[in-house]
């Protein structure tokens, strides 16, 4: 006999998964969304503090491709540990000494005066910053489920073009001013690194580590989230043999590495690009900076969104990097014109659309400990590009004095990640076995 649920029971069901889902993301997702701000501003001040450092200092372009570069030495190995702490031990406790970690030797940057120190400083860095994304990917799963997943990773990741938006024209600013005789590049790492400290600090008390743990959640929500989670992590294990989990492992580190091979070799050269292109002040280059990433900002939540509505990754990761080495082979062109230039940048920049739908990927695939350890093991592969190519590009600059061998470099490698995404299973759900 057929069981017949009543349909004021599902339509209190379905209220309940809705509120729930609402209540969880407006908990969690601003918050994140403001600590990887922080994150990328004191990674990425490097960039911008490289024209004032290259003035006061003497430093060239290949000095500062390896010091941007060497910050992923110490970034690579933790992260497969720093996710194992998040998910065996406590999130908060990782997040908060991470963001602690950095913050501090972000303003203890600003002492810097010989490559060196620079080499040094952002060795160790890059270390404290370790276990803070892969960690976020994992803990991300420990709230959202997969129909949420991409959406609640682009609402996340998009505070990565949202803090250029906002650290572009504050470090053109700062670079044009001195305070007490201090040169402005070295208040750019001060003032970048004080909010990670402060936000480490308060992170410890706002995060909670699992569903159970909310007191914020009424203890229907908490049961109800709890049990969809368990449901969905069941099904993944069942589904995904050992060989499958490390194909899927290997390829999206490989995906991660070609891209990341771009992104980070374009992202360190932008500030010092737009100032040879333009010839303008530094608040200028910053102002000028920050239009493609407002656009990148756009892309992501949307490419985020759609991806969930659909229930598709592979495309939403492919076309975005198509777009990128359209733009980087454009620039390649040399355009005459700024505008031009600076609309080839902005393709160039979209590209970075596709992390949400890439990092929704992994915790999809695999159970809890080897969801975890292959988000540390994409990561930490794709960061091996982030020495590699800023290094790569900024000796390949160096050498020839001008960007375009490096840029068509970089065009390739974007493309051929591109593509290979395309050799990922086409539904990245648990019955894809």
């Amino acid at each position: 006999m057929a069981i017949v649920i009543p349909h004021t029971a599902l339509s209190i069901s379905a209220q309940l998964a809705d509120r729930t889902r609402r209540h969880t993301a407006f908990r969690l997702l601003p918050f994140l969304f403001v600590l990887y701000i922080a994150n990328y501003l004191d990674r990425t001040s490097v960039a911008y503090a490289a024209i004032g450092m290259a003035r006061d200092l003497g430093f060239s372009a290949r000095i500062f491709g390896l010091g941007a570069g060497i910050f992923f030495i110490g970034y690579v190995a933790l992260q497969v540990p720093g996710a194992l702490l998040v998910e065996h031990w406590s999130a908060r406790r990782v997040i908060c000494l991470s963001m602690i970690a950095w913050g501090s030797m972000t303003t203890l940057t600003a002492l810097v005066h010989t490559p060196a120190q620079l080499y040094l400083a952002r060795l160790v860095l890059g270390a404290a910053e370790a276990g803070f994304f892969p960690g976020v990917i994992v803990y991300l799963s420990h709230w959202f489920t997969s129909a949420d997943r991409a959406k609640a990773t682009s609402n996340f990741m998009s505070a990565i073009p949202l803090s250029f938006v906002i650290g572009s024209p504050l470090a053109g600013w700062i670079l044009g001013h001195n305070f007490f005789a201090i040169s402005g590049w070295r208040w750019l790492f001060v003032l970048e690194g004080l909010p990670a400290i402060l936000l480490g600090g308060i992170a410890f008390f706002y995060l909670t580590d699992l569903p159970g743990q909310a007191k914020w959640l009424a203890p229907e929500q908490k049961q109800w989230l709890e049990d969809q989670l368990k449901e969905e992590k069941s099904q993944t294990v069942q589904a995904t043999p050992a060989m499958q989990s490390l194909r899927i492992t290997l390829l999206l580190a490989t995906v991660c590495f070609l891209n990341y091979f771009g992104y980070y070799s374009f992202l360190f050269s932008l500030p010092t690009m737009l100032k040879r292109l333009s010839g303008f002040s530094d608040l200028n280059v910053g102002l000028l900076g920050a239009l493609p990433y407002a656009a990148l900002f756009a892309a992501m939540l949307f490419n985020g969104w759609h991806s969930d509505k659909f229930a598709e990754r592979r495309w939403h990761c492919t076309i975005p990097c198509l777009i990128a080495a359209a733009g980087l082979s454009g620039l390649v062109l040399h355009p005459n014109s700024i505008l031009l230039s600076l609309l080839f940048i902005s393709l160039a920049t979209l590209g970075n659309a596709y992390l949400p739908a890439m990092w929704a990927m992994p915790t999809e695939f695999l159970g809890k400990s080897a969801a975890a350890a292959a988000v540390g093991v994409v990561n930490a592969v794709g960061s091996i590009a982030g020495f590699a190519g800023p290094y790569l590009f900024g000796y390949i600059n160096t050498k020839s004095g001008s960007f375009t061998v490096g840029l068509a470099m970089l065009a390739t490698t974007t493309a051929a990640g591109a593509f290979l995404v395309l050799a990922l299973p086409k539904r990245m759900q648990p019955d894809a076995a």
